[in-house]
């Protein structure tokens, strides 16, 4: 069976990744290119953000799940529905308006906006359709649309998030270091945090797991490797709930 799109809603999704290497926190884009019809004229050559229309059968959730996958081949991974674009001229920049004409796109599209927190290395950049790549947040590429402020909107989120939630362990290997933590920490929020204090703090935490083993491959003194724990935390979280009511 057919679904019929909603011609004026979309989602649009901020796929946050973290670069261990280069300690970038990065975000996914694809890329938008379009000539003439005679193909003597580039019209448009940028990056977007993955995203779509709404189908009529589907949730706002359930959208945003899709057009994930499309992107990335991967479900169930943490996504945030954070903000919804309205602008009245939001698609309506000159450099915008062929795109707009190609793709039949309605000008007064609504969209609503999610993040998703994901490890870089779960994404196989070459076997797909889009030509997407990971560009550091604090580097972005010429984007169109008002995709560079849906992206800034993302990332101010996600420093409050990161502030009450140990939402980052989403974008770390299930197995790291508490200097590999510290990175992303400072990667996110922009700020250095005292050694020795920050590791004091984490490894206090019960959610915070240390496990039997150590880093492998370096060439300096391997590291101990921690794990994150979701059901403790869960544990910890609803029993300070209930004791803070």
């Amino acid at each position: 069976m057919k679904f019929e799109k909603i011609p004026n809603i979309s989602v649009d999704c901020v796929v946050f990744g973290y670069d261990t290497i280069t300690k970038s926190l990065n975000v996914l884009v694809m890329k938008r290119y379009l000539e003439s019809e005679t193909g003597s004229e580039v019209l448009v050559d940028d990056y977007v953000l993955t995203g779509y229309h709404v189908y009529e059968n589907e949730t706002l959730d359930d959208s945003a799940t899709r057009v994930l996958k499309e992107l990335t081949g991967l479900t169930n991974q943490y996504k945030k529905q954070f903000k919804a674009f309205g602008d009245p001229d939001r698609l309506t920049n000159e450099k915008d308006l062929p795109w707009i004409k190609n793709e039949g796109f309605n000008l007064r599209t609504i969209t609503i906006a999610y993040y998703f927190l994901l490890k870089t290395e779960e994404v196989d950049l070459k076997n797909s359709a889009h030509q997407k790549k990971w560009f550091p947040v604090k580097d972005l590429p010429e984007l169109g649309f008002d995709h560079r402020h849906i992206i800034l909107e993302a990332y101010e989120d996600l420093k409050i998030k990161c502030l009450a939630e140990p939402v980052i362990f989403e974008l770390l290997p299930d197995k790291f270091t508490i200097n590999e933590v510290q990175d992303l920490y400072q990667s996110i929020l922009g700020i250095e945090f005292d050694n020795r204090n920050f590791r004091r703090k984490l490894i206090n935490k019960k959610y915070i797991i240390a496990i039997d083993e150590k880093q492998v491959g370096v060439s300096k003194k391997p590291s101990q490797l921690y794990m994150f724990s979701k059901d403790i935390y869960k544990k910890i979280f609803q029993k300070n709930y209930l004791i803070s009511i």
